[in-house]
């Protein structure tokens, strides 16, 4: 099963999450087969870390809540919160197999989450959305735990700038749609 997990940096623990960043990286080291993608997000100064995405594939629901809370960030208190849910790989691959590569045009990259308006095959996107194939890093559906209640949309997608990331998506599907600097993670 696939999960989406995205840890939001708790205000003022830049510093702590510096100092941390070995236990995390070694943590993921244990997770290197499981993972589909990782990496920061930044917010509006765009070398500072907002937040990490880690889309995995894990047995089941409770070893996904426990990867995530189990993360030594999460439990150091680096992170505000998380949001955790199932996620479906539409692309049938790694952030590594993506042909732009990790470096190239590596600060034009963006998480784009939409939350949908409501339960129903209508409010998410199901399908690869048409002229994204060079550009889509990794996309899919979120749902519940049980898979049955779609709940939005998680794409990590190359584009110029966030307005163009932000048309990954159909507009006026979702109730909100969030757009990230996003970058590659993992050790250096």
């Amino acid at each position: 099963m696939e999960f989406f997990c995205y840890h939001r940096d708790r205000v003022g623990a830049l510093a702590l999450r510096h100092e941390l960043s070995e236990a995390h990286w070694a943590y993921m080291d244990r997770y290197a087969k499981e993972l589909i993608a990782r990496g920061p997000t930044f917010g509006a100064d765009a070398d500072v870390p907002a937040g990490s995405v880690h889309i995995v594939d894990l047995p089941n629901a409770a070893a996904a809540r426990a990867f995530a809370f189990d993360e030594p960030n999460y439990q150091a208190g680096v992170y505000r919160d998380v949001l955790l849910r199932r996620w479906r790989n539409l692309l049938g691959r790694t952030m590594w197999e993506f042909p732009g590569g990790r470096d190239e045009g590596s600060r034009d990259r963006y998480l784009v989450l939409g939350l949908g308006v409501g339960p129903g095959e209508a409010s998410v996107d199901l399908a690869v959305p048409a002229g994204w194939d060079d550009r889509l890093i990794a996309y899919g559906p979120l749902s519940s735990d049980d898979g049955t209640v779609r709940v939005g949309t998680a794409a990590l997608v190359r584009a110029d700038g966030p307005e163009a990331a932000r048309e990954v998506l159909t507009p006026g599907r979702y109730a909100d749609i969030e757009v990230h600097a996003w970058e590659f993670g993992g050790r250096r």
